[in-house]
């Protein structure tokens, strides 16, 4: 079996921040700290800091007073943070950067007088956060069609925000209809969309190509792995999202087929070995890595936590 690793995959800087966020927490207070909600969206992940002894947590109303506490990257409202010094509790936010850069964009925004829109997924924890961070009421859609049922006139001042985790080519589908219809309506830069979203769905988009099948390892309620599967998909390439080698099923395959394999920007590599290891059991392999866009970002820890040496 010919097997090809996208390149990029796999965790991004705001992921790799977030993780070393509980561990060197965990290092620098001791057990236990707490964290509310999923760190991120990923089981192993979130195992491997259980059995560390984070404890993770739904509402801080579950977390004792003073506790070391942390916020996980998708960030939340303003709401929460009022709770957690209500509490008195120790935060460390680790909310990624570039998530707090909507934040941002969405405050200053509001501040200059717009009505703002959010593209984003209903419920989610990245959505929610943007939604309790703005002192305005926000418009929340995620398709074409819901651009079309929108009842602003057409010279309200608007802006327009982004979940970090969409399809870059969906997002652009909603942006392009939003400016057609509101031609005075503003965003932010291209450049502030998230890069290891657009790196791992273009490094997906060129897999398909050359492979029979694709594998994406992440869970299922990873936002962006389940994104790339359904790139994969769309681009009429038969895929599966698996979270390790236990989900990998023989039946998909036939001998001698290229296989792709991708990673959601919150699954371990780890992760992505324990389907070779699956794949290997099935076939003899043959690996290479496809090329593509080498990722070097760093976010610097959270306010409140020493750095690791």
């Amino acid at each position: 079996m010919n097997i090809i690793l996208a390149q990029s995959r796999g965790f991004c800087a705001g992921v790799v921040r977030a993780i070393d966020t509980v561990e060197q927490a965990l290092a620098q207070f001791g057990v236990p700290v707490y964290v509310r909600h999923e760190i991120v969206h990923n089981r192993h992940v979130v195992q491997t800091l259980r059995d560390q002894g984070a404890i993770f947590v739904d509402e801080l109303d579950q977390v004792p007073l003073g506790a070391v506490t942390i916020f996980s990257a998708h960030g939340v409202t303003r709401e929460v943070e009022d709770q957690a010094s209500d509490r008195h509790l120790r935060v460390l936010d680790a909310t990624c950067p570039l998530v707090s850069k909507v934040h941002h964009h969405g405050r200053h925004y509001a501040a200059k007088g717009h009505q703002l829109i959010l593209i984003g997924e209903p419920g989610h924890p990245e959505v929610i956060g943007i939604l309790g961070q703005v002192d305005t009421p926000i418009t929340l859609i995620q398709t074409v069609e819901q651009v079309q049922a929108l009842t602003f006139a057409t010279d309200t001042p608007l802006a327009y925000l982004t979940q970090t985790t969409l399809s870059v080519d969906d997002t652009r589908h909603v942006i392009a209809a939003l400016t057609q219809r509101y031609p005075h309506i503003i965003g932010p830069s291209s450049r502030d969309i998230c890069y290891a979203v657009q790196n791992r769905q273009q490094a997906v988009r060129e897999l398909c190509t050359q492979v029979d099948r694709l594998l994406v390892v992440g869970s299922a309620n990873s936002a962006n792995a389940v994104t790339l599967r359904k790139l994969a998909s769309d681009s009429g390439t038969p895929s599966y999202l698996v979270a390790d080698g236990s989900e990998v099923d023989i039946r998909w395959f036939t001998p001698h087929m290229t296989v792709g394999i991708s990673a959601g920007a919150s699954t371990p590599e780890a992760s992505v070995q324990d389907v070779i290891a699956a794949l290997a059991r099935i076939a003899p392999l043959h690996i290479q890595t496809l090329a593509g866009r080498e990722e070097r970002v760093q976010f610097q820890p959270p306010l409140g936590l020493i750095a690791r040496q």
